[in-house]
């Protein structure tokens, strides 16, 4: 199975932290140059000098932006695949905050909406370029499981992250004939500081922290959460070349919690 990623640039966005940073551990280790994308400066300085360079002339580097300002982002983004170009794009961003659709506030929509959609479409146009250059490349979203079930209290987030997989499909289609593929992965409920503001808002309901995590529990036939890790490495398998021929698909990494057969 060929899963090197030598000769391969990697972009990969909310690096900082979570399923982010083991991503860039996971492709870095695969022999992909890697640039980190994140609002912290001095956390990409830092992950950067601790990723591995296993292979002559992998040089790793950092571009320090935020998801939400789009034309900070595209400009960024558009003069960091002039310079070399993005064969791998992993889309990563935190998620809204929770609470019911019914109470959510307009604006809560236009920013998650620009903070994911409008953020993959020029952080796309800035790198498309180049993979049709190399007849490779690899779109890889991190969004939800929600784009098969939604998830009660997350109103807001799961309207968005539908919107996310629907750009995704309609794409995968568009650039599949340049050696592109688009595909989608879907935590479950992972070890990062999403679980922690889920089970902190169930904490102010009156509930213990024991009993949140056991109550989200309830759900994964696995009866854990994830390590970021284990989210990452299928993430990496999907950027590999073993996975060409993978394309438009959402792929649930939850430890079999979604129930739906599509």
């Amino acid at each position: 199975m060929d899963l090197r990623l030598t000769g391969r640039h990697a972009l990969v966005c909310g690096a900082s932290q979570g399923i982010g940073r083991a991503t860039a551990f996971e492709l870095a280790a695969l022999g992909a140059s890697v640039t980190l994308l994140a609002r912290s400066r001095d956390a990409l300085v830092a992950l950067a000098r601790e990723l591995p360079a296993t292979h002559a002339g992998q040089v790793h580097g950092h571009v320090a932006g935020d998801m939400s300002d789009t034309e900070a982002l595209e400009r960024a983004v558009a003069g960091l695949a002039r310079l070399n170009a993005v064969h791998i794009v992993v889309n990563n961003s935190g998620g809204p905050s929770p609470g019911p659709l019914a109470s959510a506030e307009p604006d809560a929509f236009q920013i998650a909406f620009r903070q994911h959609v409008l953020a993959a479409q020029v952080i796309a146009r800035s790198c498309l370029p180049g993979m049709r250059e190399a007849r490779f490349g690899r779109v890889l979203n991190v969004i939800s499981t929600s784009v098969k079930e939604p998830i009660p209290n997350l109103g807001v987030s799961n309207t968005i992250r539908a919107a996310m997989a629907g750009w995704a499909k309609t794409l995968s289609i568009e650039v599949a004939h340049d050696g592109i593929t688009v595909n989608n992965v879907l935590p479950g409920y992972t070890r990062t500081a999403r679980l922690e503001s889920i089970v902190e808002s169930g904490s102010r309901a009156g509930r213990t922290r024991d009993e949140v995590e056991r109550g989200l529990l309830a759900s994964v036939p696995a009866a854990r959460f994830a390590d970021p890790a284990e989210v990452a490495a299928v993430i990496a398998f999907l950027a590999s070349p073993a996975a060409g021929y993978v394309n438009g698909v959402s792929l649930a990494v939850d430890g079999g919690r979604t129930r739906s057969l599509n």
